[in-house]
């Protein structure tokens, strides 16, 4: 369509595509760009940003390039993890520091503009990332908490087959206002509780392992609705 409709000609940079998936932690953005890359037949190259980021100058750039020809190389999806620490909005130079960051942002900018394939940025601070960013985004995509029914499904698939289940009351599971990773934390907590306590999970392991979760999320947990009447 580029060519055919002559957009290539009209726009001969920013013909790459570049999506941000927004919303609270554990709402399921790393899962959707892994859904994304899957349905597009196409490897799925996440960023490490422990192993970009350089406190010598120049370097992070040399190791953004590397991931950008690597992915175009590959037909890769670019997905970016917590973009706002790359992506952020440039500040005032008071500095060399400031200086030197904004010179990221700058060459994210024009590398960007050359990529010809899929970029994908995930972050909870959506109003952190730079204006300059925002209005190259091809679409944005909110992800929100889920609401009971999705968080009764959300507990029926965090558990595999194989797991040794008690009887469970998915919709009282459900009463707790969590995202889709923190139920499959409470999950897994459980399943280990299960394993040194007789190999099944029961409500009680379940109970045990949200009380956990909600403490981790600095969360007080009441307990489940049918707890309060026994």
């Amino acid at each position: 369509m580029l060519d055919t409709w002559g957009f290539r000609r009209r726009m001969p940079r920013g013909q790459g595509v570049i999506g941000l998936f927004t919303g609270p932690p554990g709402t399921g953005k790393t899962t959707a760009a892994e859904a994304v890359a899957h349905a597009l037949q196409q490897d799925l190259y996440r960023v490490d940003l422990s192993a970009v980021v350089s406190k010598y100058i120049g370097e992070t750039e040399k190791n953004l390039a590397a991931a950008f020809d690597e992915a175009e190389r590959a037909s890769a999806v670019l997905f970016f993890d917590e973009a706002d620490s790359l992506f952020g909005k440039r500040t005032e130079v008071k500095d060399a520091h400031d200086r030197y960051a904004n010179l990221e942002v700058n060459y994210l900018l024009q590398r960007i503009e050359t990529f010809t394939g899929l970029v994908l940025l995930a972050t909870n601070r959506h109003s952190a990332l730079d204006e300059a960013f925002a209005r190259r985004l091809r679409f944005v995509i909110r992800f929100d908490h889920p609401d009971r029914a999705l968080r009764a499904d959300l507990w029926r698939r965090s558990f595999p087959p194989e797991t040794s289940l008690d009887e469970l009351d998915w919709d009282e599971l459900a009463q707790p206002e969590l995202a889709g990773g923190s139920i499959q934390n409470a999950a897994l907590a459980a399943a280990y509780l299960a394993a040194a306590d007789g190999g099944t999970v029961t409500r009680a392991h379940i109970v045990h392992a949200l009380r956990r979760e909600h403490e981790k999320l600095g969360r007080s947990f009441a307990g489940l609705f049918a707890e309060a009447g026994s």
